[in-house]
């Protein structure tokens, strides 16, 4: 029986595994990382790409918002300019004109927040449509400045923001200069209140956190939306010499604040429409997606880092258990398979319950082959007696006894080692019967022919055909086939029923002659062979020679039986 590992060994197979092992968690983990770290990195690269993507989208939305803005401006600062060339077309020329005038205009703009009056070359207005036409009297204008640049450029000209001298709101004035014949030249002035400009402000939504301001020449705010400013107000966050019309937006810091700042400017009025925003509000949807990969990563990661516990706590119960059934089959004890989650760790498993079905099989042919050996011992033993009695019987001196004796013992020697070396399969009876016969045979082997279909024998019933074998070899020399040239001998056996039937035939020589006294090879015949195989022997002589037959039962001779036997063989065999 084996011995299980001493303390000693043990140790010595815990060292074995070196400095560098590690637990298959580690592993785990590691492998964990290899496959989370480049998908966060290849995703955060991602990131900042659809985020550099969104941020080109937002900037290409706010240059064209921006430019549909000042275009709306445009738009209406047109449509008045076209209202003041149809009025002019028919301009009052003299103060008789006046009422008619002023009630068709009055009609025209009614509830528009916009007003008409008539400014002459010494820059007086005595005719406005924001009083009642009894109440006029001339009196100066505010906006001298751009009144003398309309007379002087004899085209359209558009204020910048004004601070009205009648309303006190802030507004913007078109000028058209109209020089009639024989008549001095007269402007027709078009103000309107610069807050409803703020309409054309809100037409195009800005995205959230951006302000969008119309400043005019001067860097004064004219309308604004989205907490752009007020009317009126100074425009400071950039300067009005700076700004103009760009493709993009531009980076700006002011007052230790980055901002993304995009201006259109007009080339009808020279107004510009500033649309500005937070750097942080355009860099925020990227924080945000990042703090939520961040968030989600570390939510996967606890995630992972759970399910490698739990694998690795499956791995390591699989793997404790595989070690107790390997400390188990180390000490002799039998394993059987187990079923584990795993299937490889399974397969180990199954492979330890088949090496240790193997191993207590393999113990159990060493306990029968050990009391198989005691038992062949006492038979030999046995054997090598009777021989020494019997071949003292018939020996006249002790050379002859010696050399006799030798003969039989290495006979029963070649028997014994067939038996060892094919084991409880049992020998081969050919083998065994060439392996007999050979020292014997003469040169030419034509005279020898051994035939018969494959039989295994059991051990006594090998050492028995074996030492039967060399007894009539050892005649067939002395008296029979081999004591001269010509003799022939014919060795063959078959199955008859539950039985085999050995015929040996000698001849191409005269009769036999008997034997002076009883030897041991007619004691190995008739008793060992008749009576320990339960067979039955005849002799018979003939005219060529002589011929020798055995008939012996099958269960005598098949070697699962003398396994069975031995087995139920109790251990003081030993």
């Amino acid at each position: 029986m084996a011995d299980g590992p001493g303390p000693a060994e043990t140790s010595a197979i815990v060292r074995r595994r070196g400095p560098t092992a590690r637990p298959i968690a580690v592993y785990l983990f590691v492998l964990a990382l290899v496959a989370l770290v480049p998908a966060f990195v290849f995703s955060a690269i991602l990131l900042q790409r659809n985020n550099e993507a969104q941020e080109r989208v937002v900037e290409t939305l706010i240059t064209g918002n921006s430019r549909s803005i000042i275009q709306a401006v445009d738009r209406e600062i047109n449509a008045n300019i076209t209202t003041l060339r149809v009025l002019a077309t028919t301009p009052p020329l003299n103060p008789a004109e006046y009422p008619e005038f002023h009630a068709r205009v009055s009609v025209a703009l009614e509830n528009t927040g916009s007003f008409v009056y008539l400014i002459h070359p010494d820059l007086t207005s005595d005719l406005s449509t924001r009083v009642p036409i009894s109440e006029q009297v001339t009196t100066p204008i505010g906006d001298t400045e751009t009144a003398q640049r309309a007379f002087d450029r004899r085209d359209v000209t558009v204020s910048d923001a004004v601070l009205g001298r009648l309303s006190k709101q802030w507004v913007v004035n078109i000028l058209q200069p109209i020089f009639p014949a024989n008549h001095p030249p007269l402007i027709l002035g078009f103000s309107r209140t610069a807050s409803q400009l703020s309409m054309a402000l809100l037409a195009s939504r800005m995205p959230e956190g951006w302000h969008v301001a119309l400043v005019d020449r001067k860097g004064v705010i004219i309308a604004a939306a989205d907490q752009g400013g007020s009317t009126g107000d100074t425009f400071n966050l950039i300067p009005v010499a700076d700004l103009g019309t760009t493709g993009g937006w531009r980076a700006l810091t002011v007052e230790g604040t980055d901002y993304l700042v995009v201006s259109q400017r007009s080339t009808l009025t020279g107004w510009s429409l500033v649309a500005w925003a937070d750097r942080d509000v355009v860099a925020k949807p990227l924080a945000d997606a990042f703090w939520s990969l961040l968030a989600g990563g570390v939510l996967l990661a606890a995630l992972v880092v759970l399910v490698v516990y739990g694998v690795s706590l499956q791995i390591g119960r699989s793997v404790h258990g595989l070690e107790a059934d390997a400390k188990r089959l180390g000490a002799g004890q039998p394993v059987e398979a187990r079923h584990f989650p795993i299937e490889e760790i399974e397969t180990v498993s199954a492979a330890l319950g088949d090496a240790s079905r193997r191993r207590q099989a393999a113990e159990t042919e060493v306990r029968f082959l050990m009391r198989e050996l005691a038992h062949r011992s006492k038979n030999q033993m046995t054997v090598i007696a009777a021989m020494a009695k019997q071949t003292a019987r018939g020996a006249d001196s002790v050379p002859e006894f010696v050399s006799s004796f030798e003969r039989r013992i290495f006979g029963l020697a070649r028997s014994t080692d067939l038996l060892l070396a094919h084991g409880v399969a049992g020998v081969d009876l050919k083998e065994l019967l060439v392996s007999q016969i050979d020292p014997f045979c003469p040169v030419d082997g034509e005279r020898v022919v051994v035939d018969g279909p494959p039989l295994r024998l059991n051990a006594q019933a090998g050492q028995i055909l074996g030492m039967a074998a060399h007894e009539l070899a050892t005649n067939a020399v002395k008296y029979g086939a081999f004591a001269k040239e010509g003799g022939r001998l014919e060795l063959t056996w078959e199955r008859v029923g539950d039985a085999v039937s050995f015929r040996w035939h000698e001849s191409g020589n005269a009769p036999a002659e008997a034997a002076p006294r009883r030897g041991f090879g007619t004691t190995v015949l008739e008793n060992m062979v008749g009576r320990s195989l339960n067979g039955e022997v005849k002799r018979e002589v003939h005219t060529q020679g002589i011929e020798w037959r055995f008939t012996i039962p099958l269960s005598s001779l098949d070697p699962s039986d003398t396994l069975n036997s031995a087995a139920e063989k109790p251990e003081t065999d030993k």
